[in-house]
């Protein structure tokens, strides 16, 4: 080469050392801040994948953090229903202790009626009181809001779970296709207008057995009058009409029964055989699903749906329908990477103050209290003691339902977005993050070709000098 003006060699040492030097800060770049991809331009399609990735470890991150948290807002409410249930196991010895009325004096009686008004306050005061980051759990705060019950209808509705459209109501719809029915059995007078022999007879229902004697001529009202003043041992009730006496379970359903056996004479049954007869439960559908029935008593679990509808006696045997709706409350837990229904558990906690506590067919347990209609003072064991059981039984299923749902949902959910944090990290980092085995390796090599270049170019530069030489010549 002999031109001075224009050195190519120098400029193609120029050009190849920006290059290294670009792969070098590059490398830099990489092993400093640990990322392959610190900007759109080093990998335009990996930059969208790895955003989209990192925008799915947030939801799942914010989903754990939800989850937890709403496994600790139940377990708070487990604490206070598990204490009541306490509670009601006390009452429940007080009740049964206060009903050996032969063996017990006044002052132990009245002793035992301050015990349970002492009761009664507790789990009142845990009602009232059971809160998490200031919002009531068990005061009927995250109870349903029902609206459009039918009293003639529905006697008492628990909606333990439903996904409500966000400001939204659902309607549900109970049809009653085939009604409840209580056990029976009927006697028929043959002539006259009493019985026509001397009769001892066994009478056995759901609650307990009874025998009864009735002599020659006896009317039926008084049979019936009779066994009525023993309906709450026996669970059976009578009632004449015309020539026909007619025996009753006192509960509906197929766990309802009325048993006869006769002892002596003929009634009902055959002198020494028995006469048994069983209810049967009610067919329901709600929204259009097949119910599950005791009695007169439909639930319905499925689909984030979990209700259960106490139907009125006379509703319960007659082929209809009645719709109420569902309008607010509960509570929502978002335990999903996504805010959706799907990616949401609710569950709806009743109050559990003594006012709350039992139902319209055995009454409520703030009844218990001195001078309540239901108190031992006023010596209504029976009823004190069946208002109590069912209050157990309530309590018993609050916690089932509370248990369930941090059990097999939001525990099983955390144990599955850890998994899926996991493997999209995993998949993100695959993306972004910088390989420093791989990176030092190259920096190595760019470091090599800048020296490499950079004493290229100043042998380049040196070419032209050779042309001087010529001029010598």
């Amino acid at each position: 080469m002999s031109r001075i003006n224009t050195n190519i060699p120098a400029l193609q040492a120029v050009n190849r050392l920006i290059a290294n030097q670009s792969d070098l800060t590059t490398r830099l770049e990489r092993l400093s801040t640990g990322l392959r991809i610190n900007r759109g331009k080093d990998d335009p399609a990996g930059l969208i994948a790895s955003e989209t990735l990192r925008s799915e470890i947030r939801g799942i991150q914010g989903a754990i953090d939800n989850s937890t948290r709403a496994i600790n807002v139940l377990s708070v409410a487990e604490g206070a229903l598990n204490e009541v249930s306490s509670l009601l196991l006390d009452l429940q010895g007080l009740v049964v202790t206060s009903a050996n009325d032969g063996a017990i004096s006044q002052t132990e009686l009245e002793a035992n009626q301050l015990q349970i008004d002492s009761i009664l306050e507790s789990i009142d005061r845990i009602a009232n009181t059971t809160q998490f980051g200031g919002d009531k759990l068990v005061n009927g705060n995250m109870a349903y809001t029902l609206s459009g019950t039918n009293a003639d209808h529905v006697l008492q509705v628990q909606v333990f779970g439903a996904r409500l459209p966000d400001n939204g109501t659902k309607a549900v719809q109970v049809e009653v296709l085939t009604s409840a029915q209580t056990a029976q059995l009927k006697y028929t007078l043959t002539a006259g207008s009493g019985i026509s022999s001397n009769i001892t007879i066994e009478v056995t229902g759901s609650k307990g057995v009874e025998a009864f004697s009735f002599a020659n001529g006896t009317a039926l009202s008084a049979i019936a009058a009779s066994l009525n003043g023993s309906r709450a041992m026996t669970g059976v009730s009578a009632y004449a009409s015309g020539a026909n006496l007619y025996l009753n379970s006192t509960a509906f359903g197929s766990d309802a029964f009325v048993s006869v056996k006769a002892l002596e004479g003929d009634f009902i049954a055959t002198e020494g055989s028995t006469s048994l007869a069983k209810g049967s439960d009610a067919e329901v559908l709600i929204n259009g699903q097949q119910a599950s029935v005791k009695g007169k008593k439909a639930s319905l679990r499925g689909n984030g749906f979990d209700v259960v509808v106490d139907l009125a006696a006379a509703f319960a045997q007659s082929a209809t329908t009645t719709t109420f709706y569902i309008s607010g409350g509960g509570a929502k837990f978002q335990i999903g990477p996504d805010v959706n229904t799907a990616g949401r558990v609710d569950i709806g906690i009743p109050s559990i103050a003594t006012s709350n506590l039992g139902t319209n067919d055995v009454g409520f347990l703030y009844t218990l209290k001195s001078g309540g209609v239901n108190s031992i003072i006023g010596k209504n064991y029976t009823a004190a003691e069946a208002i109590v059981d069912e209050a157990i039984s309530q309590i018993a299923t609050i916690r089932g339902r509370i248990g369930g749902l941090q059990k097999n949902q939001i525990e099983t959910n955390v144990n599955s977005q850890r998994v899926a944090l996991e493997n999209v990290t995993a998949a993100e980092s695959v993306i972004r993050d910088a390989d420093y085995a791989s990176e030092v390796s190259k920096l190595t090599r760019a470091q090599i070709l800048v020296q490499s270049a950079t004493q290229i170019l100043g042998m380049a530069n040196q070419l032209p000098s050779a042309v001087l030489s010529l001029l010598r010549g």
